[in-house]
């Protein structure tokens, strides 16, 4: 299997990746993207192998991604994606992208019967292959550039097999008479759209140690949990990232110990607000 790829910075760079998916009817797509640092996620790559070179595009830099749009919407070109779910939220979030054909790899392999459902599961049930994939590369910092030769070698390796395991999941599902169902699936999947996070209006409540406070303390806990939130998506930080769960429960129990629960960078930022609110649910 070859791996050649190409980091894509250029506007020629552009020209030569819109070439080869012009010609081809088979696209594999990936992102990266950072959920765990971020109220409102954040894409960070776009991976798309074609004729057996893969393209590595930057949503962070400053070129023009819009042409994407043209091949994402054509009946003519299949999609392949792993758990297409996000990838398309997102691109459609970002770019306003339209997609049809598509055909998602995990939703073929539940609808064949499979119950691991990992990309390293099915490659090896399907191709007899072995994918390695570090936690670690999952987990690094997308949003930094520049990247690292060891993330871009994780990025591009996903859709190298999503060709071939297209093929196969293809042939056994049309083999089981289960193609109209994985294509009524991958419709669905298509038609998904980003939606933007929504407070749990309860959530408060299920903060570890409520049940312990005084219908006060319980009050005031609700306000710093709607306040947190706000704020959090405001400054698009993961909200646990913000101000996690036991400090709103201290601040709940400690009314005049803002100072000594709130890391000083902190207490600098919102103590102001905190008292307020604080302020406020006394009266």
């Amino acid at each position: 299997m070859k791996n050649d790829w190409i980091f894509v910075d250029t506007p020629k760079k552009i020209k030569r990746a819109i070439d080869n998916f012009e010609n081809t009817a088979i696209l594999s797509i990936d992102t990266e993207y950072d959920s765990f640092r971020y109220f409102r996620e954040i894409l960070c790559l776009i991976q798309i192998h074609a004729n057996e070179t893969t393209y590595i595009f930057d949503p962070l830099g400053k070129l023009n991604l819009s042409f994407m749009g043209k091949f994402f919407n054509d009946e003519s070109i299949v999609k392949i994606l792993h758990a297409a779910d996000n990838d398309i939220r997102l691109l459609k979030r970002d770019y306003q992208f339209d997609f049809h054909n598509v055909f998602d790899t995990h939703r073929a392999a539940m609808i064949l019967g499979l119950h691991q459902l990992s990309l390293e599961k099915m490659i090896n049930h399907f191709l007899n292959a072995d994918l390695k994939k570090s936690k670690k590369m999952q987990r690094s910092r997308w949003d930094k550039r520049p990247l690292t030769d060891e993330q871009l070698l994780y990025a591009m390796q996903d859709v190298t097999f999503l060709p071939a395991l297209y093929e196969e999941q293809l042939k056994q599902l049309r083999e089981k008479g289960l193609e109209k169902n994985a294509k009524e699936a991958f419709a669905k999947i298509s038609a998904a759209t980003w939606q933007e996070k929504r407070i749990d209006r309860r959530g408060y409540t299920k903060i570890a140690g409520y049940y312990s406070l005084n219908s006060e303390q319980k009050e005031l806990l609700k306000k710093l949990y709607a306040w947190r939130f706000q704020r959090a998506k405001e400054e698009n930080r993961a909200i646990f990232m913000f101000l996690p769960d036991n400090n709103l429960l201290e601040l709940a129990q400690n009314l005049g110990n803002i100072k000594e629960i709130l890391p000083a960078e902190k207490f600098k930022l919102y103590g102001t607000q905190l008292e307020r609110i604080i302020s406020e649910n006394r009266s």
